[in-house]
């Protein structure tokens, strides 16, 4: 059922970096829904595999000194949505991450092995992405940090060298402090299916509840990789709470994706998509931070 060479169990980061340096053809395994898959497929026929499942020292979420969360990559979907420091700051991605798959998926499945493995369609990536998250990243010669949007380099493919591992994805306090967001996730099924496209913003509005202040906006599967409406941001900064100026923006990010023709859907619906959700997710942010539209 399951062709491999040999399976090697790390006691610790370091031994992992060790052991992938060792086996420059093996593949990290932590939960295994998605290796397992391509392995049950004939895509990893005869592979060798370097298991971190047994490292708890990534499990986690933590709240340092400085306010930084740090959300260890073997965390399971399940544990992220019920973590109470997620509940309370960045709730947002607790909502995206409990859309992914079914309950059996969410308990297996890490943040960590949602981001590493590229897609665009990750549900957890386009809310990272509108939180300005940070990857630290573990290798032979130290530890090294990468903005998200530097670390995915295009479709399933990622800033991580074969002996390097993710060892935590960490997100800053002045990226979320005063920020509500809100995802969205389009697909054909309510459940049990990968995103057509995504939608995540967060908004943080003036004293007055009555300016944006701030707003972050990111989409799967809207480019080859998750991706920020970066103008449409800059034109909804320092204008009033109001729809018509939410279903302006929402044109505006038009500008800023480029979504391709899949089995899926086409260009033209997601195109579709993007506008109505942009405008929805922003809308609906705002009320969560207290404004009236």
């Amino acid at each position: 059922m399951y062709d491999m060479k040999a399976l090697y169990e790390a006691g610790s980061v370091s031994e992992a970096i060790e052991l992938l340096t060792e086996h420059p053809e093996a593949k990290i395994i932590a939960g295994g829904s998605d290796v397992l898959i391509k392995m049950r497929e004939g895509k990893l026929a005869g592979c060798e595999l370097v298991s971190i499942y047994g490292l708890d020292c990534l499990r986690g979420v933590t709240l340092e000194e400085d306010g930084t969360i740090r959300i260890g990559p073997l965390t399971s979907f399940s544990h992220i949505t019920k973590n109470g420091i997620i509940q309370k700051y960045i709730n947002v991605l607790g909502e995206a991450v409990d859309k992914v798959g079914g309950p059996q998926i969410r308990n297996i499945g890490t943040i960590g092995g949602n981001t590493c493995n590229g897609v665009t369609s990750a549900d957890s990536a386009s809310t990272l992405h509108a939180y300005d998250a940070v990857m630290e990243i573990t290798g032979p010669d130290g530890v090294r940090t990468e903005a998200i949007k530097d670390f995915y380099l295009g479709p399933g493919k990622v800033d991580l060298k074969h002996n390097e591992v993710l060892t935590a994805i960490i997100i800053r306090k002045e990226s979320y402090e005063g920020y509500f967001g809100h995802y969205i996730k389009y697909a054909m099924r309510n459940a049990m299916d990968i995103a057509t496209t995504g939608c995540s913003a967060n908004v943080k509005l003036s004293a007055d509840k009555k300016t944006f202040d701030d707003v972050r906006i990111a989409y799967g599967v809207a480019a080859p990789v998750p991706v920020r409406a970066k103008s449409a941001e800059e034109f909804l900064r320092g204008k009033a709470v109001n729809m018509e100026n939410i279903r302006a923006f929402a044109k505006q990010t038009l500008n800023d994706v480029n979504p391709r023709t899949s089995w899926r859907a086409s260009k033209e619906l997601r195109l579709q998509l993007i506008e109505e959700l942009s405008a929805r997710a922003v809308a609906e942010a705002a009320k969560l931070a207290g404004g009236e539209l």
